[in-house]
């Protein structure tokens, strides 16, 4: 009963270390800390983090499914390339999803996550984007997507989401120096929350489409100008 134990506890601490390497790993990826073509060497980042080259491999499996990095035989692990094309196709996709998570939270979201809701809008509100990083900004708004997934209720919605929202951070952090306006579209989130909040499916469906449809505009425009 012993060994078993240990080898529990192993698993549990070899998870932990997982999960520890997928997410600085993922940051990176979104933030283009790691560009987009770069090659990720496990030795060289499990060094890096300072963790065995093991929980770096299975971070790098699962970045793969993420769509963050790929894989080839015989060259390596690289990030994958952001290209233009790509926010067509994402937006395609998320502005599907989008209204479908925010009108089936306003719908199923219980009291206690409608909470956590109300805790992110505050943070919103008293949010300053003129004083803070990139990463805070990029943070918050995974905060106030990811909170509104959860609330759905559908883990397999919620899992499509986090990963195409990965995708799109990335493009958004291309342009991020040639948009004009981060205070707004932060501050959209407040009446999107709101509605979501309030169980208003139909407005929290509409406020997320054209919270999609303003991000890709606003993406084309600091591209082609």
């Amino acid at each position: 009963m012993a060994v078993e134990a240990l080898a529990i506890a192993e698993d549990a601490v070899k998870k932990s270390l997982a999960d520890v390497a997928y997410e600085r790993i993922r940051d990176r990826l979104l933030m283009l800390d790691i560009k987009p073509g770069d090659l990720l060497n496990d030795d060289h980042l499990a060094k890096d983090l300072g963790m065995g080259r093991t929980p770096v491999r299975e971070a790098l499996k699962r970045l793969e499914l993420d769509r963050l990095v790929v894989s080839y035989p015989r060259r390596g692990t690289f990030a994958t390339r952001v290209e233009v094309t790509d926010l067509a196709f994402i937006s395609e996709i998320r502005t599907q999803l989008e209204p479908l998570a925010a009108s089936r939270a306003a719908r199923v979201a219980t009291e206690r996550q409608r909470e956590r809701l109300r805790a992110v809008m505050q943070a919103v509100e008293s949010f300053d984007t003129h004083a803070a990083s990139v990463v805070e900004t990029l943070r918050l708004d995974a905060r106030v997507h990811q909170g509104i997934y959860a609330a759905a209720a559908n883990p397999h919605l919620e899992d499509v989401l986090i990963r195409y929202d990965n995708l799109a951070t990335r493009i958004w952090c291309m342009v991020l120096d040639r948009l004009p306006d981060l205070s707004r579209h932060v501050h959209e989130h407040l009446d999107l929350l709101g509605a979501v909040i309030d169980g208003d499916e139909e407005r929290a469906g509409d406020l997320a489409r054209s919270h999609v449809s303003g991000f890709e505009d606003a993406v084309r425009t600091a591209l082609f100008t």
